[in-house]
């Protein structure tokens, strides 16, 4: 009978490991997803006959929902089970997939990938992030916290090359149907995850999940109409500023009043967390402005297709993952404060770098150089942030503050999208306008014509492409709107990516405060989680 036990352990080990491959693999196509469309820019503009600021406000727009919806959907997770809400999320990730193969029009894109994709991801994280605390133990479950992330980090690496290969050689939307097959796998095999009692309050703060949407969703989205050219932009935003003020007031009340918060406020008590999830959004506010401008500068600018944009893109993805291993590993007895001030630093000097070199470079790889010193930086940030934010957190709150976290981590993402898409573009029309009215070329009774078409369909538009639709205009006009053309989008794009350089700026300045405080040793609930 002694011997029994050992028998058992290697099925055990066995399953264990089939297990954590199931989950991240389900992280693997949620991270690959957004990188396939940023490579796609251009193919999925062509072939759904579509603009470029469309595209962008379907993707800020999915990243929107899902850090407006994280916190909600991690109660509702709670409520109707840790392994239902897994089930759903997948479920709404492969509505979003498919469409993405069948779609023909923007309207089902915006519907059913960026909407209903985008509450897949939010029932999806929190979930997962429980089903792994509650299926694992010991270093069986610090073992699948550095799988699942390092899943995460391989498809941030692989996907723009992945994605490029796939929608040059074959069709974006292959790489979509491609998702949901292994999507069909993780749900045939789901049998193989038990699920996660709740042992907690019941009662769902109603209040609290109204304001957290109108709070994250108020700024992004008055910053997507702005890109669109809608109105009651400013409307919009204040109410997202004030939802966010009132939420943080509401949470304060409610949990004095002895009533259980959406979100517990004395979570940000700890200054370590305040700090970590501070730093966290504009980590991702840094990656989501440059993930937005740079495939449009390789595809629009340099023409390039998506096989030969992501490969132009892979020294900033792949020195960000291979940096982030071997930081995570050998950190040694570097303090992760000074590992994240050096993180910001060389990802500030990156993006800065690459606004100078915008109206110079002739092709990708000259862009080699600050790519390779962005993509460290962040990958410094990715290998500390996540355990130097949650270490203060006791284990029975660990799910909460990761939920928090990522609701953080995905609002930084879609807030760096839509702002850097936003000033894109409004730098693009004010460009228009301005070189159209001093140009000597154009007629003087062509120029308000010519400015108002520019500026109406402002998006960012190939010579080209451009080129195209001047047949009929003189020579001499042409190359004028051509040559206007050329210079509007090269400003925009060096605006855009201020984005992207002032908010690694920001989390600098800030990691000085990091300094400031001593360290804190992560519990082996806290090491190697990276779900947001």
């Amino acid at each position: 009978m002694s011997e029994q036990p050992g028998v058992g352990v290697p099925d055990q080990d066995q399953s264990d490991s089939r297990l954590s491959l199931l989950l991240a693999s389900a992280m693997f196509v949620l991270v690959v997803d957004t990188s396939l469309m940023n490579v796609s820019i251009s193919s999925v503009v062509r072939d759904l006959d579509t603009t470029v600021s469309g595209v962008q406000s379907a993707i800020a727009l999915e990243a929107l929902v899902s850090a407006a919806f994280i916190l909600i959907s991690s109660k509702v997770g709670d409520l109707i089970g840790r392994k239902r809400a897994y089930v759903l999320g997948l479920l709404a990730y492969a509505v979003g997939a498919l469409a993405m193969t069948l779609a023909q029009s923007l309207t089902a894109i915006i519907i059913f990938w960026a909407i209903l994709g985008g509450l897949g991801a939010s029932l999806l994280l929190p979930s997962m992030q429980s089903l792994i605390h509650g299926n694992f133990e010991g270093q069986a479950r610090t073992k699948t916290y550095a799988l699942v992330g390092a899943a995460a980090a391989i498809a941030a690496a692989v996907g723009p090359l992945l994605g490029g290969f796939i929608t040059t050689f074959l069709s974006w939307r292959v790489g979509f149907l491609l998702e949901v097959v292994v999507i069909a796998v993780v749900l045939l095999n789901i049998r193989m995850v038990r699920d996660v009692p709740y042992t907690g309050s019941r009662h769902i703060d109603l209040v609290g999940a109204a304001l957290s949407v109108t709070g994250m969703g108020g700024v992004v989205l008055g910053i997507l109409v702005w890109q669109e050219g809608g109105e009651a932009v400013g409307a919009l935003i204040a109410l997202g500023v004030v939802g966010l003020a009132a939420l943080a007031y509401w949470l304060v009340h409610r949990k004095r009043r002895g009533q259980a918060p959406l979100i517990d406020p004395d979570l940000f008590g700890f200054p370590h967390f305040r700090l970590g999830i501070t730093q966290q959004m504009l980590q991702q506010i840094t990656l989501g402005g440059a993930m937005i401008v740079l495939p449009i500068f390789l595809q629009m600018t340099l023409e390039y297709n998506a096989l030969e944009a992501g490969l132009s893109l892979a020294p900033l993805s792949l020195s960000m993952f291979a940096v982030a291993m071997v930081a995570g590993r050998r950190a040694g007895k570097r303090r992760p404060s000074s590992i994240v001030r050096a993180g910001f630093a060389l990802s500030t000097i990156g993006m800065a770098l690459l606004i100078p070199l915008v109206p110079r470079a002739d092709f990708g790889w000259l862009l080699i150089g600050p790519l390779l010193l962005a993509g460290s930086g962040l990958g410094l940030l990715v290998s500390q942030l996540n355990n130097y934010t949650l270490a203060p957190i006791e284990e029975e709150r660990v799910s909460e503050a990761a939920g928090v976290n990522s609701a953080a981590g995905s609002f930084g993402l879609s807030f760096g999208l839509a702002a850097a898409g936003g000033l894109m573009l409004a730098a693009l029309s004010l460009s228009f306008t301005t070189m159209t009215e001093a140009s000597s070329a154009i007629p003087a009774a062509q120029q308000e014509q010519v400015a108002q078409t520019l500026e109406d369909d402002a998006q960012v538009m190939s010579n080209s492409q451009l080129d195209a639709l001047l047949a009929d205009e003189p020579e001499e006009v042409a190359d004028e709107i051509l040559q206007i053309n050329a210079d509007a989008r090269d400003v925009s794009l060096q605006v855009a990516l201020l984005v992207s350089v002032l908010a690694s700026l920001a989390g600098l300045v800030n990691s000085f405060r990091m300094m400031r405080l001593p360290d804190i040793e992560p519990s082996a609930s806290t090491e190697g989680i990276a779900l947001g």
